[in-house]
């Protein structure tokens, strides 16, 4: 059975995608990422698992930049969903089978809907772990465009 890593790096030869891989120690946050890949903080993609409070099944996957948070206010008027929570680490291990904290952005490889925040395309380039603690790319945000193929991209962040 692939991994996730190697799921996503095979979606990415399929499109043709152009990334850099890195190795690196395990990271679990987005600022220890930025200083493992010696990036600025903002070229980070956060992929966060959210669920619907109150429900089984209802699962988001969002995507923001790195040095933002999510606003659920927004989120949640976008979805049209009363309430959002983090989704627990048994949660994030049930749905993407990855580690919280090494989550790829293409959450439709996991079946789950897709959020990204119009935050992480103002970057040209974007770095991201690959469903690997100790794995991340950098691709340009056109290509994390065309790789995920989101059901919706809009504001929903904040500093």
């Amino acid at each position: 059975m692939e991994n996730e890593a190697s799921i996503l790096l095979n979606l990415f030869k399929e499109k043709g995608i152009d990334y850099t891989l890195y190795d690196h120690v395990p990271v679990y946050t987005s600022e220890e990422a930025s200083k493992v890949r010696n990036v600025e903080l903002k070229t980070g993609v956060k992929a966060m698992l959210v669920r619907e409070k109150g429900t089984e099944e209802h699962f988001l996957l969002v995507d923001i930049a790195a040095d933002r948070r999510i606003d659920f206010t927004k989120l949640e008027a976008l979805a049209k969903v009363k309430h959002f929570r983090f989704a627990t680490r048994e949660e994030v291990l049930t749905q993407t089978k990855c580690e919280p904290g090494s989550v790829h952005p293409v959450g439709r490889l996991f079946g789950i809907p897709t959020y990204l925040d119009n935050s992480v395309l103002e970057n040209e380039f974007v770095n991201f772990n690959i469903g690997m603690l100790t794995q991340s790319v950098r691709i340009s945000s056109k290509d994390l465009l065309k790789a995920m193929q989101p059901d919706q991209v809009s504001d929903f962040s904040k500093q």
